[in-house]
Formats: C-alpha cells, sequence, structure tokens
C-alpha cells in the first residue's frame, strides 16, 4: 500500500501558505484550509494538532529554503564579501517589485502574535532569524572580523528586517537598495576596524 502521509501534508501546508500569505494568519480558518487543501478537518488535525502547530510547521517549512535562497544570492554576486551581502539586499528589491509580494512572513507573524511571546510560530520565526544571524556571523568571521563577527552579523540584521518593514510600508523598493549601500559600507569599515585592531596589537 503506497504511504500518502507526506504528500497530504504537504498538501494542506502548501494551502496554509498561500492563505496566510494573501490574507495573514488570524483572519484565516481551519476550514478554509482544509477546503483549500481538498481533505477533510478530520485529515488536517490528523497530521496537525492545532492551527497553532499548522502555523509553526508552515514557517519551519520555510526556514531552509529562505536560508538557502540567501545564500545562493551571495554566492551568485561578484565582489567583495560587501558586495555579495549587499546583493542579498540588491535581490530582495526584484522581488520586492512583484505586485504579490508581502513582505516577511517571519516578521509579518510574529506581528499578528506580538501577545502570545511562547507561541510555537513566534519560536520558528526566532529561530529561523537566528539562523540567518550566524550565517552572517560565520561569514564574518571567515572574513576576519574577529571578536566585531556577531557585532556586524547583529547590524546587518537590523538593515535586513529594517528595510523587510518601509518597504512594505511604503511599497517602495528603493529602500532595500539603501539598506544594500548602508550594509556593504558596515561591513567594509568593521572588516577594517578590524583589521586595523589586529595590526595595532602585532605591530611586528
Amino acid at each position: 500500500m503506497r504511504d500518502n502521509t507526506q504528500p497530504t501534508r504537504e498538501r494542506i501546508l502548501q494551502a496554509a501558505g498561500k492563505l496566510f500569505r494573501r490574507d495573514g494568519i488570524r483572519a484565516i480558518s481551519v476550514d478554509a484550509i482544509a477546503e483549500k487543501a481538498g481533505v477533510t478537518k478530520r485529515t488536517l488535525y490528523y497530521h496537525f494538532r492545532s492551527k497553532d502547530d499548522l502555523i509553526a510547521a508552515h514557517l519551519q517549512a520555510r526556514d531552509e529554503p529562505n536560508l538557502a535562497l540567501f545564500k545562493r544570492w551571495f554566492d551568485e554576486a561578484d565582489g567583495d564579501i560587501a558586495a555579495k551581502v549587499a546583493g542579498i539586499f540588491r535581490n530582495l528589491a526584484q522581488s520586492a517589485r512583484d505586485a504579490k509580494w508581502s513582505g516577511c512572513g517571519f516578521l509579518r507573524t510574529s506581528v499578528e502574535l506580538v501577545n502570545l511571546p511562547g507561541h510555537p510560530a513566534l519560536i520558528a520565526a526566532r529561530a529561523h532569524k537566528k539562523r540567518v544571524e550566524d550565517w552572517l556571523c560565520t561569514l564574518f568571521a571567515e572574513a576576519g572580523a574577529g571578536d566585531d563577527a556577531m557585532p556586524l552579523a547583529r547590524r546587518i540584521m537590523l538593515l535586513l528586517d529594517g528595510s523587510f518593514a518601509i518597504v512594505l510600508l511604503h511599497r517602495d523598493p528603493s529602500y532595500m537598495e539603501t539598506a544594500a549601500d548602508a550594509a556593504a559600507d558596515a561591513i567594509r569599515h568593521g572588516l577594517t576596524r578590524s583589521a586595523a585592531s589586529r595590526s595595532s596589537d602585532n605591530p611586528n
């Protein structure tokens, strides 16, 4: 007998994702998700104990693909590490020019669930953002940032998520391009400062 568990679960997640992106998580009922997925509520609850678990699973499913996309954009960009990180922002700006662009799902979910800090979806969102931050930190450490690697990664995260918010508010992707320039400047300054510090510590 063929096991259809995984395809059914994926179908539910895909349906939920489309509805969540279009209308938000609070506005969408379990009935609507089941109908969109072509399953019964009983089947949906077989795969997900609650709507809260489904929301969290939706974000968890986006974690690896989103980070992989950032890594691909970084690898494809030309230039030094600053230009390559800026390339992530510029690709995001291009994505934001699509009329269907709806910003960062992790941040949108955090806004809707702001009064529920222990919600499993917020735990998933925080885990994703921390993974991106840790990846940036590793890049900067390998580039010679030393102890400044994590503070620099946090500065880039602030620019990244800040630009997500302001572009969604104004519907103007050029803010993302401005953030790209700011990120590149911050990285070059940070690496130069770290190099100077190492040089002063080792005059010979």
